[in-house]
């Protein structure tokens, strides 16, 4: 198997890695945006296979693929969403062009995959293609900003997940510590006593204030 296929663009031909799933616009953005070197956040990768998978729907109802062909791509989304092609997007978090290159490597890496799934040779966009068929009645424009969206949900998600855990544990030691007394401190001076509950609970009110919607009024148990 040779090391290389050659894919073109407007700008000419280029060799691309052999078994790379992603295309000559990703190698482009490798070339032109070596910024953060970090690669794209893996939850905004996951949430664009979503909004891929929701595209390829909608446009196998308007009457475009075949079954198999749509079957191919919808099966390659699926994979996008569970995390099985993180690999694949490799382009930089840092770039120009308002998230294009993002969304071109997510295309390529989607048609190159679908046609793995196809017995069909990678690079073969006569048969799938980036822009012409994952990329159908789409833009980046609109792809990237609900990705992200969707991204942020998931994210805040596990956020509110991890506040709601600390919350409960300040709850608890509030709890424990209701009878364990000390000295409290004002303006960095010895002051009055306090419980090392009611301090846990004077942390628990302030970060509740804070988390806002995260989280519900609380019953305190220290004070």
């Amino acid at each position: 198997m040779p090391a290389f296929r050659q894919e073109t663009d407007l700008l000419g031909t280029r060799d691309v890695p052999a078994d790379a799933l992603w295309g000559v616009h990703t190698l482009r953005a490798l070339e032109n945006f070596p910024l953060a070197r970090r690669p794209v956040h893996r939850t905004l990768v996951h949430a664009y296979g979503a909004v891929k998978l929701a595209a390829a729907r909608t446009n196998r109802e308007l009457g475009w693929w075949d079954d198999a062909t749509f079957a191919a791509l919808a099966a390659a989304c699926q994979e996008m969403i569970d995390g099985r092609l993180d690999a694949h997007v490799v382009v930089d978090a840092l770039q120009g062009g308002a998230g294009t290159s993002t969304n071109m490597n997510v295309n390529e890496v989607l048609a190159n995959r679908a046609l793995q799934l196809l017995d069909r040779p990678l690079g073969d966009y006569g048969a799938v293609n980036p822009h012409d068929d994952v990329n159908l009645h789409q833009s980046t424009n609109d792809t990237y900003p609900t990705a992200l969206k969707i991204a942020a949900v998931g994210l805040l998600r596990e956020l509110e997940r991890e506040v709601v855990l600390l919350l409960e544990t300040f709850q608890r030691k509030e709890r424990e510590f209701a009878d364990v007394v000390k000295i409290g401190r004002t303006e960095l001076q010895d002051a009055v006593l306090i419980t090392l509950g009611r301090e846990m609970s004077a942390y628990a009110e302030a970060f509740a204030a804070t988390a806002g919607g995260f989280t519900s009024a609380r019953s305190g148990s220290g004070w």
